[in-house]
């Protein structure tokens, strides 16, 4: 389940007790809840709620917490990344379009060039998704280069341009 959709279901309200029933229905018995492997391994990842669900054999959603610090410790790791021939990191030049961190742990980066000749382009993608995995607990990540939006200066930071004097 991606972000968006466990965001999506985090802020739904929670309903006590379903829909109302009819006078003559039956009251519907609560699924069961779903049994979680918790695996303590002495890392990060088996402490931070990794599991998978017992019944269906399937990662078991992270938490919001968990999505968080794996996001933050992402962006740390992406702003060590920096172009070759520009002296400001890949994050705050605006290059990193989307972080999706799945249930297993792993992310899809998407990210873009600053042109599509870019002397960097077989370089930086690399660069992205070693920082990405150097981020405990993270699982799997690949990066993929998208040119939609294309990439323009107002997409940089303030500290972007002001570390390029482009005011």
């Amino acid at each position: 389940m991606s972000n968006d959709a466990m965001a999506s279901m985090a802020e739904a309200p929670a309903v006590a007790g379903g829909a109302p029933h009819a006078a003559s229905a039956p009251p519907v018995a609560p699924a069961p809840p779903l049994v979680q492997a918790d695996i303590h391994n002495g890392s990060d990842a088996g402490a931070a709620g990794a599991g998978s669900d017992a019944v269906h054999g399937e990662p078991a959603a992270l938490s919001a917490e968990e999505i968080t610090r794996l996001t933050d410790d992402i962006v740390a790791a992406l702003k060590s990344v920096y172009d070759p021939e520009i002296p400001a990191d890949v994050y705050e030049l605006g290059l990193i379009y989307r972080i999706d961190i799945g249930d297993d742990r792993a992310v899809a980066i998407d990210m873009t060039l600053t042109t599509p000749n870019c002397p960097s382009a077989q370089e930086l993608p690399s660069m992205v998704e070693n920082a990405a995995a150097s981020v405990p607990g993270v699982g799997a990540v690949t990066v993929a280069i998208v040119w939609d939006p294309p990439w323009e200066p107002s997409r940089m930071s303030d500290e972007a341009r002001m570390v390029l004097n482009m005011w």
